[in-house]
């Protein structure tokens, strides 16, 4: 596993964690922080797969 691997494994969950908490706070709509998490979970798995 390449260094970009994994700092794609660390850095995918703390945008996770933190649009959560972004819509906690009541700062995000719950359609951006779906649209958030999805587009991270989505570049994330196809920059991991292309390393």
């Amino acid at each position: 596993m390449s260094e970009a691997q994994i700092g794609l494994l660390t850095a995918t969950p703390l945008i996770v964690l933190f649009a959560g908490a972004l819509r906690a706070m009541g700062v995000l709509s719950t359609v951006a922080t779906v649209s958030a998490v999805a587009f991270s979970v989505a570049i994330a798995v196809l920059l991991f797969t292309t390393q």
